[in-house]
């Protein structure tokens, strides 16, 4: 399959593209997020990586005539779970957050939650490919990233918030000018994950309380989310108020539970996937 294929874009306002793998069909599959900028390129998750998004982006000529560009494309991943973190390794520049850069330089399938099965892929991105064969590749990433940082496109500016929960370097990019928030999976329109290995209640009840801030003080008016569609600063108060309100003690137990039947699993799927 070409790699033109295997991919599809969305021109957004403000030189922003929306990105997805067409032949991943599942809950897991990621918003892959282009912005351009006078300066400085940068992709915001970088989805499987079963096939080259640099290509794809260059093929499709969604920087324009790149040959000006000073700086190479960024890749920053908002967190290394796998839907996210999985194509990484075919930039230059490549950006997480500290919490999570051994993960992604030893490529550790147990953080990175890789689990992926062949019905979730509906066309086979190589001949004989198989979902069983499948691992984030590991990559040293070139930019550690903290909160606070600001990534300079020149033109525009987002500063790293971390806002760990769902993950323990989990990352929002905020365009504070524009009021553009790219949420990852702090945050998206959908059941916030709570339960994975490195998942922790009280960092994302801390998150959520941040987000709802972000939103009383008129800084988000559009999210960027990691999955599914983009949404407004009402939508975004209300799923983070949802979830501090809902985070009581029952909710910590069942998640107790849950995580630890999830560990198991992941630890297992990755053993078999190595043996």
């Amino acid at each position: 399959m070409s790699v033109m294929d295997w991919y599809a874009h969305k021109s957004l306002d403000n030189g922003v593209f929306w990105i997805q793998e067409r032949f991943y069909e599942s809950g897991n599959r990621a918003n892959i997020w282009l912005i351009r900028g006078s300066h400085q390129d940068v992709v915001i998750d970088a989805g499987l990586g079963l096939r080259s998004l640099p290509d794809y982006i260059s093929s499709k000529a969604l920087l324009g005539d790149d040959t000006k560009r000073k700086n190479p494309l960024l890749a920053i991943g908002t967190h290394v779970h796998f839907d996210h973190s999985g194509g990484l390794h075919q930039f230059q520049q490549v950006g997480v957050h500290k919490a999570e850069v051994d993960a992604l330089a030893n490529g550790d399938n147990f953080e990175t939650v890789t689990w992926l099965s062949d019905r979730e892929i509906v066309e086979s991105p190589s001949p004989g490919w198989t979902a069983r064969q499948y691992r984030v590749k590991a990559v040293q990433p070139t930019h550690i990233l903290q909160e606070g940082d600001v990534i300079n496109l020149g033109d525009r500016q987002l500063m790293v918030l971390h806002m760990p929960g769902h993950s323990r370097g989990s990352i929002c990019l905020h365009d504070k000018d524009n009021k553009m928030l790219f949420s990852g999976d702090v945050v998206y329109d959908g059941s916030m994950i709570d339960w994975l290995p490195y998942s922790t209640i009280g960092d994302y009840v801390r998150s959520c309380e941040r987000l709802v801030e972000m939103v009383d003080k008129e800084e988000v008016e559009l999210v960027m989310p990691g999955h599914y569609n983009t949404f407004g600063g009402k939508r975004l108060h209300r799923l983070a108020s949802s979830y501090i309100s809902n985070a009581g003690t029952c909710h910590k137990v069942s998640t107790c539970a849950v995580k630890s039947i999830a560990s198991l699993a992941l630890r297992f799927s990755n053993c078999c996937g190595v043996c």
